[in-house]
Parts: C-alpha cells; structure tokens; sequence
C-alpha cells in the first residue's frame, strides 16, 4: 500500500431500538411500569411512569379508564401516549373528569382500576371528536349521564323560588351558564333527550343563558331562537314568564334592545300597579343600556320617585353606577386611541 492510499473505515451501523406501544393497565400489572398519580378529584391528573423494563415504552393512556382514590373516582377524557426509556421515569399531565359528585376535589393519590362506566362511553366516543368542548362542560355532560343531577347542583346562578338543596355539597362542580349549555347541546347531538335529562327541566336556565352576551349565541341555537324572533322571546317572558323570573326580561331588553329600554324602562319604573319588583328591576336595568342619556333619565327618576323611597335610591345608585361604567369605557378607549396615534419609538 503506498503512502497516498487512503483507508476508509466505515462507522458500525447504531442498531435503533423502538419503542414498543404497551396499554398502561397491562403494563402496570406485568410490572414493566411503575405508576404515580396524583390528581384533583376532577379535571387534574399528574402521573409519574417509570419504565423497569429492559427497552423503551410507549405507554398508552385510552379514554375511559377509571383512577380511584377511596371514594374518589376520576374517568380519563383524552388519550394520551408517553414514551418512556428504559430504567427511566417520564411525568405526565392527564385530563380527567368526576364520576361522582360526591368527590372530595383536593390533591389526593390515586390507583389504575379496570373498572368501566357505561353510562358515559358514548359521550367519551363524541368529545375525542370535538376539541372545542371544555373541561368544565364536558364534566358537566359526565354529571348530567351518571347522576342526572338537576340544574341547581351544577348553576353558578341562585335557582329562583326552590329552597331544595342537593343531597352532597356539589359547589365544586358548578360552572358557568355558558358551559351548561355547551354540555347539553352536545348531549342532545349525540342522540340523547331533552326529557332524560334533569337539567333541561328547569325554566331559569333558559333566560339565564339568554342574559349572559358570551352565553347567548349558544343559547339561541340550543332553543331555537333566530335573530328574528328574539324580541318575541323577550316580550313573551316578560309578560306571561315564570313569576319568579319574569323580570330578568328587563335586564335582556336593556342589554340587547338599549334604544327600546331607555323609552320603555321609565315607565315601567313610574307605574304604580306595576309590581314592586319589576319596578325595581325597570330603575337597575337602565344601567344596563350603557346609554350616557339613561344617566340624566334615572336622575330625573330619583326626584319623580323621591329620594328617600327604595326605587328613588335605586335610580340613584343605578345611575351612579353607569355614570362610572361609562367613566371607565371612555378611559379605555382614550387609552386605545392614544396608544395607537403614538409616534414611532425613537431608536437609542
């Protein structure tokens, strides 16, 4: 060989190990994963997964499986899969709801279990199909399934005119109107009735939902109201509504009819047969307007109902309160336009 020959040495060939899929109660009971979990009683779940095995795992999560801690029981609502290496531990976040409303929701540890609830696979089976749904509406709809639990469990809101409580403390599973309406849409798009579901009874939630900006486009299409024929719904349930929410029906006016409530709400406000609670309804509703002109109207009402009468200090304190509201809303605004108009950042 002369002194110009060159030697080529090949690199050995790095033989790839892959990671073989292995289901996570399967793995746990042959002792190729050790398991820690540690959740909230609800939606929180954080695992541990530490692999004892000789090669790589991709330890599979599927949705249904069932963790419990005592009386505790959590359902997994998203797959999830983790890879962990060999002789190593690897932590996880998983996403999981309440079984029963009866847990306790604080930090606990909990177990793999084999358990299934029927009750609830189908709707596991449509939320890996709609992303949008949050936590706390698919818990709601899990709740809804298993327990049928009534409105009044589950509501942020007061229920009106009921002083039935719920036989557990269920505070820790009320959510917001919007997510209400978000669970049972999604139940009655899956095929499953208006009539077999607790919370659908209920009249408050309807206006409840139709009240709340964020919530109304969710509630319209869940009732079937059309831009059309809204004013029509807040009309009739301001006339011939459940008695004990009939004035929330000023409130929707107000908020999504301000020129319609800044002529109609003083009247009803000075008439006398009217009752006591729509009158005063009428007063706080005008704050709702955000209106500057329903500032000098409800003025003009503290002197025509007299200021040391409840409805004339209702004028008054609704009026104060638009007052700041618009204060605020000019502030920000202001705040808005002067950001934009600035000059451009001189350079150092």
């Amino acid at each position: 060989m002369s002194s110009h020959d060159e030697v080529v040495v090949e690199a050995p060939e790095i033989e790839t190990v892959t990671a073989e899929i292995v289901d996570i109660q399967t793995a746990i009971q042959q002792n190729r994963i050790r398991a820690e979990f540690r959740g909230n009683g609800r939606e929180s779940l954080s695992g541990t997964l530490s692999n004892t095995d000789a090669k790589p795992l991709k330890v599979r999560s599927e949705v249904g499986l069932v963790l419990e801690s005592g009386k505790n029981a959590v359902v997994l609502v998203r797959p999830l899969e983790v890879e962990v290496e060999a002789g190593k531990s690897t932590g996880a976040t998983f996403l999981t709801a309440a079984i029963r409303s009866s847990n306790r929701v604080e930090e606990l540890s909990y177990q793999v279990t084999a358990n299934h609830v029927p009750r609830i696979e189908l709707f596991l089976t449509y939320v890996q199909d709609h992303l949008e749904l949050s936590p706390a509406a698919i818990q709601t709809a899990i709740l809804a399934l298993n327990e049928n639990l009534p409105l009044r469990s589950v509501a942020k809101f007061t229920a009106a005119g009921s002083e039935l409580k719920s036989r557990f403390n269920t505070d820790a599973f009320r959510v917001e109107t919007h997510d209400i309406v978000t669970a049972l849409t999604a139940l009655r798009d899956m095929g499953v009735s208006d009539a077999a579901i607790a919370m659908t009874v209920d009249p408050q939630l309807r206006i409840e939902a139709m009240i709340e900006p964020l919530c109304r486009p969710v509630a319209m299409n869940y009732y079937g109201i059309t831009p059309e024929n809204e004013w029509n719904f807040w009309r009739d349930e301001l006339l011939s509504g459940e008695p004990s929410t009939r004035h929330y029906a000023l409130y929707g006016i107000a908020r999504f009819y301000p020129e319609i409530a800044v002529e109609m709400l003083p009247k009803w406000a000075c008439e006398a047969k009217t009752s006591p609670v729509l009158r005063l309804a009428a007063l706080q509703a005008l704050a709702e307007t955000q209106k500057p002109e329903a500032v000098a109207i409800l003025n003009v009402l503290v002197e025509v109902l007299g200021r040391e009468t409840e409805l004339g200090r209702a004028a008054a304190g609704a009026a104060l309160a638009l007052d700041q509201r618009l204060a605020q809303i000019a502030s920000v605004r202001s705040s808005t336009v002067a950001f934009r108009a600035s000059s451009a950042v001189t350079r150092f």
